[in-house]
């Protein structure tokens, strides 16, 4: 069950609440985000919940089974909208493109890249500092100097910044030179990071986990918007299967199944999920049809180069003309 509180609410009136609450038989927490006070009950007891909704203090009240609550689509009907200020947002109608190489590599590539997005009209530049690699000898980010040239350049050309974020102790000093907080795969379940995310006023894009179950990675985004972030986005970026074929099983199935039971905007990362250049632009297409509100994709002027993900990085001319396609394709997908 999800309380929404008014926010004028008196003492007496949360108190008379929580009375009424706990005689139920119900516990509660309390979540209080950048919107909105709500108060989450957990019980069994079968009641009419009109009996609380017409309490004073109360602005709505709503009857959620689901294990995930906040973030369930059963009590939230209209699809949030997360708004990266200057008219940049990811959701509703618009289709939100990110895009950029898997590593930033030197403030030239930076430069480059940023050229090649505001040529095409692209508003946020993907590109990690921080990178998890499977070896300790692959190259493994600038860290927070590359974050805060990446910043200047995307500052001065108004493009917004997604980028990864590992542990705790990075968030505070990546706060300022970030527009959203990209969880990966690997860390789909650090529950650690996740609450202290919650905590943050910017959004944050949660990857599936390798392996993970699509209630797993909703149960991930309740822990962000449980302790206060309503900012939350869901990634969809295939899953480890048998399959050998190509990087991972790109599950498209996930994306309607999502929007569904989530109100929470989803994007869809083909670059990962089939890791074949080639075969990219297709399954960024599918994802679109599927119902994603959005794409992020590896793009790199020369792919051949690339210090990390070359083989499935578009190069700056593929990417352009993906971005046409996939705006069409997104017009089509409107009719669905």
């Amino acid at each position: 069950m999800i309380i929404q509180l008014e926010k004028s609410i008196s003492a007496e009136s949360r108190t008379k609440l929580d009375v009424i609450i706990q005689e139920l038989g119900y516990k509660t927490a309390p979540v209080k985000t950048q919107f909105q006070d709500y108060l989450v009950a957990t019980g069994k007891a079968d009641f009419d919940i009109r009996n609380i909704g017409s309490l004073e203090g109360i602005k709505d009240i709503h009857r959620v089974t689901d294990d995930y609550k906040l973030v369930s689509k059963k009590w939230k009907l209209n699809p949030s909208v997360v708004d990266l200020g200057d008219g940049v947002k990811i959701g509703g109608s618009e289709l939100a493109i990110m895009a950029g190489p898997c590593s930033i590599e030197s403030e030239e590539q930076i430069e480059t890249t940023v050229q090649f997005l505001v040529e095409n009209g692209i508003k946020i530049m993907r590109g990690g500092v921080y990178k998890p690699r499977s070896s300790p000898y692959s190259f493994r980010g600038l860290g927070l100097e590359g974050l805060k040239i990446f910043y200047k350049h995307c500052k001065e050309n108004g493009i917004k910044i997604i980028t990864e974020v590992m542990q705790v102790s990075q968030i505070e000093p990546m706060l300022d030179y970030i527009d959203i907080f990209q969880v990966g795969a690997r860390n789909s379940q650090n529950f650690n990071l996740l609450d202290e995310l919650g905590k943050v006023d910017k959004a944050v894009m949660l990857k599936r986990g390798i392996s993970g179950s699509i209630d797993e990675l909703l149960q991930s985004a309740e822990y962000v918007f449980s302790n206060g972030n309503e900012k939350v986005i869901l990634c969809e970026r295939g899953i480890r299967t048998f399959e050998k074929a190509y990087r991972n099983t790109l599950d498209v199935n996930a994306i309607p199944i999502l929007k569904e039971k989530s109100h929470l905007p989803v994007i869809i990362d083909p670059s990962h999920g089939i890791g074949i250049r080639k075969h990219v632009g297709k399954m960024a297409m599918a994802g679109i049809i599927a119902g994603a509100d959005g794409v992020i994709i590896e793009t790199h002027e020369t792919p051949e180069i690339a210090f990390s993900d070359g083989q499935q990085t578009l190069s700056h001319i593929e990417g352009g003309l993906l971005f046409e396609q996939l705006k069409q394709v997104k017009a089509l997908a409107e009719n669905f």
